[in-house]
């Protein structure tokens, strides 16, 4: 079985050590997924491989590492995203500062403008002062050398190279030119000193290459802000029940069983139900939701969640890593690890660099010592090449987008899975909804009560309670809300019994009451043509009428219906208004679908669709543009798995919910909107990196190889450096802006230009046919011989997803099985031939 593993990385400086450890690492024998993260310094790795070998390969590489706490993709800890490097980096940019602002006093202020210089210090002695100077700021910032060279002997070149090259340079020349000085006469030595002496640019550009490093290093560290507050929010302690008294205890010694109380104003520690007490929780910490849930005896709680209220005493079900707040801690950092799509075009890019700017600044020099530049123009404009360009902006650019992006949508109650869901995601022109517990409230609720002539609401509320009351029926349970609700007392009613499909019946002082469907009331007591008529209209409009009788007298029709949910039609409004076509998919009947798509407003309507039935629809719609499937995540799962980008709606503390690629904590229609403009917003941020990126290098490289010398652009190497260091701070600075994204605000929402509000997705004939698919078998277990690894199970998942109707396949080589999920009808002999065409043997299909 593939397994996953995480390790802490270290000694990777830019994109090209990144690409470099992806390479080795997925080189190494049972590895079959490899991903890494220079903005976490980290890196996910999927197979069978060992600890020992992949840390063997990464060191091989000149890079550190080690498995981090807890082993493996789990529980995200403390040690994940502190930020060690920063200070250590701010340690070496003040001692760099100190040391260089007293070499510029000397190489520019006394050399070029005769400040004043210590008694006795003639200029030789100044140089040498220079040299010392320099040489110990390169000492000071050592790492990139060390790091640059290592990369070299390993054949990966990286952004240290470039550096250590470039200032590396300087002062070997330099250091030539000053025994050089010694050797000639005053007047030579003046010119050599003026024009031929490097050592302020070497110490200049690993200065400024270090405050670059530290301001990139300091806003990467901003990008986890999110999943710090997170971290933040879990309680260190826990006061549990032991012997019957109360004690006090760290949070890892919370075991599930154990009874814990939560005293107003405190943080409930675990996950558990409620046991005794009732109070208000507040879980916006978790989804987001500002307005305070009550709890009561057997309802859950989750770990984070703030107690408001009374005392509650609970018992612990889920602990550490199983609670909701560490699964969703979880989600949002597995997410940002994830590449999105989008950064595979830098990733190749940075993959050759480094070498093609060596190349380039090689180039640079041998032309300009050809035309006539002379040795010191041709070096410095070398030099400058080697230091301006930058693979950092690069690598950064789309990760640091994605970290802020899924830390904004945790605080919001909107996880993405992967960084692929949340690029996808904004790029839908279709959304799809399930109508129950996705456009409607799930529940059904009473919308009408009409009471027959002589009788009244409160006599008809009373009876219809007291039967109502024996039934476990979605129906029955509404009435009996409802009376509750306005604080109806029932008539006490016996021999109370249940006709499933018609209604219920039961006995008071010799009378028999009864309450059903029209046609199981019709038996015992004539409906009147107006009731009727009533009854009709009721079932139009997408309501069920029940109707109630006393012995042979009719009482009266309640109405109860699925209704709408509060934001359901605004939702829709603002989906339009982003330029998605809204489709509702339902089972119902056409006439109640008809009816809730028009309260709502959706654009089309696809009714009498059973669960294989959703599929097929979904394939359909995929061919006018990218699908976006919005349902509760179980009875719609294969749907929302087939869709482009599945959301699953309403989680709740579920997270780990399977299906879906963006799992939305509440079951608010809105949200599906503020995913949407989370994601189009996070690829926008990810675009004007990339173009940043691209175009710095694309216009500095250039000016700094001395292309425009003669219309007077030039640059410096220290310019170039100062520019490097910039060009990756601005990126990330740049993505934190996403933090003041407001995703709930539709003021910015922009239809595409191309966008055809007439277009028809599905005309009657086609939804007349997916109304008509027949419920299948959707899964087959097969029972397979010969799998011997993960690569075993890799192939008989490819050949069995490759088959026409097969939506995915959960192959085990541990088990012998594969668990295949169908679209549509599919033969066991296709899915037998698809199997044993690998070699592989089939025993059985269950």
């Amino acid at each position: 079985m593939s397994d996953t593993s995480r390790y802490k990385i270290t000694g990777m400086s830019c994109a090209a050590c990144q690409a470099h450890v992806e390479k080795v690492v997925s080189g190494v024998s049972g590895v079959t997924k490899c991903e890494v993260s220079l903005l976490t310094n980290s890196m996910n790795v999927e197979g069978s491989a060992s600890p020992e070998d992949i840390i063997k390969a990464v060191e091989n590489a000149g890079y550190g590492a080690s498995v981090s706490e807890g082993g493996s993709a789990g529980a995200v800890t403390d040690d994940d995203l502190k930020d060690t490097e920063t200070p250590k980096l701010i340690r070496r940019l003040i001692l760099s500062v100190i040391l260089l602002l007293v070499l510029m006093y000397f190489s520019m202020g006394v050399m070029m403008f005769g400040w004043p210089a210590p008694v006795g210090l003639v200029h030789t002695g100044i140089v040498v002062l220079e040299a010392v100077l320099s040489g110990i700021i390169l000492i000071i910032n050592r790492k990139f050398f060390i790091s640059g060279f290592k990369a070299v002997i390993h054949k990966a070149p990286n952004m240290d190279t470039l550096v250590a090259m470039g200032a590396g340079v300087s002062y070997i020349y330099s250091s030539v030119t000053l025994i050089r000085i010694f050797n000639v006469c005053m007047e030579d030595a003046m010119d050599l000193m003026m024009n031929e002496l490097y050592f302020e640019s070497a110490a200049m550009i690993v200065t400024l290459i270090t405050v670059g490093k530290t301001l990139e290093s300091y806003s990467k560290g901003r990008t986890t802000d999110a999943l710090k507050s997170l971290m933040k929010l879990a309680p260190k302690s826990a006061t549990i029940i032991r012997d019957g008294q109360e004690t006090e205890v760290p949070i890892e010694e919370v075991k599930v069983g154990d009874i814990y109380v939560v005293r107003p104003g405190e943080n409930i520690p675990v996950d558990g139900t409620v046991l005794s007490g009732s109070s208000a929780v507040g879980e916006s910490a978790l989804t987001g939701e500002s307005i305070p849930v009550d709890k009561e005896p057997g309802d859950k709680v989750s770990a984070a969640c703030t107690n408001l209220s009374g005392l509650l005493t609970c018992r612990a079900e889920r602990v550490g890593e199983d609670t909701t707040l560490s699964e969703i801690i979880r989600m949002v950092r597995d997410a940002s690890m994830s590449k999105a799509p989008i950064a595979r075009i830098a990733d190749k890019v940075s993959g050759i660099f480094v070498p093609s700017v060596m190349g380039i600044a090689l180039i640079v020099f041998v032309i300009w010592m050809i035309i006539g530049g002379g040795l010191p123009y041709a070096l410095t404009r070398a030099i400058t090449v080697l230091v301006v360009s930058c693979p950092c902006a690069l690598g950064l650019a789309t990760p640091v987008a994605i970290m802020v992006g899924n830390g904004v949508g945790a605080k919001n109650g909107i996880l993405f899975k992967t960084s692929a869901s949340l690029e996808e995601a904004g790029r839908s022109r279709i959304a799809v909804l399930d109508k129950t517990g996705t456009l409607t409230k799930g529940e059904p609720v009473v919308t009408d009560v009409f009471p027959a002539e002589g009788i009244t609401e409160e006599d008809l509320l009373k009876k219809a309670y007291a039967l109502e009351a024996g039934s476990e029926h979605p129906l029955a349970k509404a009435v009996t809300a409802y009376a509750e609700e306005i604080k109806i007392s029932p008539v006490k009613i016996n021999d109370l019994r249940v006709f499933p499909g018609n209604g219920i019946t039961g006995s008071a002082d010799g009378v028999e009451y009864r309450g059903g469907n029209e046609r199981f009331i019709s038996e015992k007591c004539t409906i009147s043509d107006e009731v009727k008529n009533a009854s009709s209209k009721l079932a139009s409009e997408g309501k069920t009428p029940l109707f109630f009788t006393e012995s042979d007298k009719f009482l009266g029709m309640i109405a109860v219906s699925d209704v709408l949910k509060e934001d359901s039609v605004r939702a829709i409004s603002e989906l339009k208004g982003l330029g998605l076509r809204v489709v509702m998919l339902t089972g119902d009947n056409e006439l109640t679908a008809a009816e809730i798509g028009k309260q709502s407003g959706v654009d089309e309507i696809v009714s009498g669709v059973l669960p294989s039935g959703k599929e097929a629809v979904i394939k359909k719609l995929r061919e006018h543009g990218k699908v976006l499937m919005v349902g509760d995540g179980i009875n719609d799962a294969p749907a929302l798995t087939i869709a482009d980008t599945g959301m699953a709606i309403g989680a709740g503390t579920d997270v780990a919910i399977d299906a879906g690629d963006v799992v939305l904590m509440k079951s608010s229609l809105s949200d599906v909107c503020a995913a949407l403009r989370l994601s189009r917003k996070t690829l926008t941020v990810i675009h004007e990196n990339l173009f940043w990126a691209f175009i710095y290098n694309l216009l500095l490289i250039p000016i700094a190889a001395g292309v425009f010398t003669k219309a007077g652009l030039q640059m410096s190497p220290m310019f170039g450096a100062a520019a490097m260091s910039l060009s990756s701070f601005t990126v990330c600075m740049n993505a934190l802006r996403l933090n003041l994204f407001r995703t709930h605000n539709p003021s910015g929402d922009r239809m595409p230009s191309d966008f055809d509000r007439e277009l028809k997705l599905l005309d009657n004939e086609e939804k007349s046919v997916f109304s008509d698919v027949k419920e299948i078998n959707m899964t087959r277990t097969m029972n397979i011989e010969g799998m011997m690894c993960a690569h075993c199970e890799a192939s008989v998942k490819k050949a069995l997803e490759a088959v026409e109707g097969v939506a995915s396949a959960e192959v085990s080589h541990e088990k012998g099985t594969a668990v295949v999920a169908l679209s549509s009808e599919v033969s066991d002999d296709v899915l037998k031939k698809a199997v044993e065409d690998k070699d592989y043997k089939v025993t059985g299909i269950e």
